[in-house]
């Protein structure tokens, strides 16, 4: 298995390991519920460097990324990032990710773990303009710093003013004594906070001095475990679950980051016109269950009358509600708020309503 910089510490600390994206990673410390109180109250740090990282430099970075991405990268400021989605040519998706305008001409794509290497090739395949590609995900380290006090905790470490830093924006200066990092005001657990891009060699100084900014407010490491929980409870999708290949951002309610604009030469753009303007045959959804039991990966959606009507992508207990709730694709005329569905778990179908995420008000 892959290592990230961390990984001796996330051993000594006491973490539970596992293999995810081939890379030995925490998926839990203190417990999933603890660890997600910690991130919506206080602060949390998840070690995000399996990340993978591309650059597109270049003069035809630009009209590269207009084909390849979903979103309308013409349209993003330098200093400015976007999600979005590479398209394959049936018009699902091949990932889902943040495009980084970093300067003129230059751009950094951050791309899920588990696709780096699909993602990578994707890329290279489909760059006909001859932009400048490089796979820097071995040379980057991060850290996600999340939750509420995320930005009392880091502003100790920086002169830079955070506050200053919009959301979805970012800057490159000095953190903690270690200059050339990028500040960025994302994350994926809709609780507020940075995530920080650095030079694996400056990992460990970053990480103790993090931690000692944030021992006054309680931090603590958060692994896998709450990272999904949290997202879930957002209605954030995660790819291989509520996104994949067979997905597409239409169904997706991804929409919003599919710019079909003029001039924007995007691969499977006649399928994506014709989803947005006749509709598709399956919708995602959020939804809660009105009786007990947990929606899990996989199971079967159904209606009233015990007809299969879609399937569950992601479900889980909410920490933070203590609801049970998912989400999943299901046929349109099931799609709207407040309709009454059923997950059939075990045989026996369960109760539930569809509802508008995220589940955390």
């Amino acid at each position: 298995m892959k290592h990230t910089p961390f990984t001796n510490i996330h051993e000594a600390l006491g973490a539970k390991m596992h293999e995810f994206a081939g890379f030995n990673m925490p998926i839990e410390y203190s417990g999933i519920i603890d660890e997600h109180m910690t991130v919506i109250n206080g602060v949390g740090v998840f070690d995000v460097s399996h990340m993978g990282e591309f650059w597109v430099k270049g003069p035809n970075a630009l009209t590269f990324l207009q084909k390849v991405t979903s979103n309308n990268v013409a349209t993003l400021p330098i200093g400015k990032a976007q999600y979005s989605c590479f398209p394959n040519e049936k018009g699902g998706i091949v990932d889902d990710f943040l495009t980084y305008h970093y300067g003129e001409d230059k751009y950094l794509l951050v791309v899920n773990a588990g696709n780096t290497q699909k993602d990578w090739d994707w890329c290279v395949k489909n760059n006909t303009e001859g932009a400048i590609l490089e796979n820097a995900s071995a040379q980057m380290a991060q850290l996600a710093v999340q939750g509420p006090k995320a930005i009392t905790t880091l502003q100790k470490l920086t002169s830079i003013n955070l506050l200053e830093i919009p959301y979805y924006s970012f800057v490159t200066g000095e953190m903690a004594g270690v200059k050339e990092v990028i500040i960025s005001n994302t994350g994926y657990t809709g609780a507020g906070g940075f995530e920080l891009y650095f030079y694996p060699e400056n990992a460990i100084k970053i990480w103790n001095a993090i931690f000692e900014a944030g021992a006054e407010f309680g931090i603590k490491p958060i692994g896998l475990g709450a990272r999904d929980t949290l997202r879930l409870e957002m209605g954030f999708p995660l790819y291989g679950n509520d996104l994949d290949d067979t997905t597409s951002p239409i169904e997706a309610g991804l929409g919003w980051i599919t710019k079909l604009v003029d001039g924007k030469n995007i691969i499977a753009r006649d399928t994506l016109e014709k989803q947005k303007s006749e509709g598709v045959t399956r919708k995602l959804v959020g939804f809660e269950l009105t009786e007990r039991g947990i929606a899990r990966h996989g199971y079967e959606i159904v209606n009233k009358s015990g007809e299969i009507i879609g399937v569950v992508t992601s479900g889980s207990m909410a920490p933070t509600s203590k609801k049970a709730i998912g989400m999943g694709y299901v046929k349109p005329e099931y799609s709207a708020i407040d309709t009454p569905i059923c997950i059939r778990i075990r045989n026996k179908d369960i109760e539930a309503v569809v509802v508008k995420p995220p589940f955390r008000k």
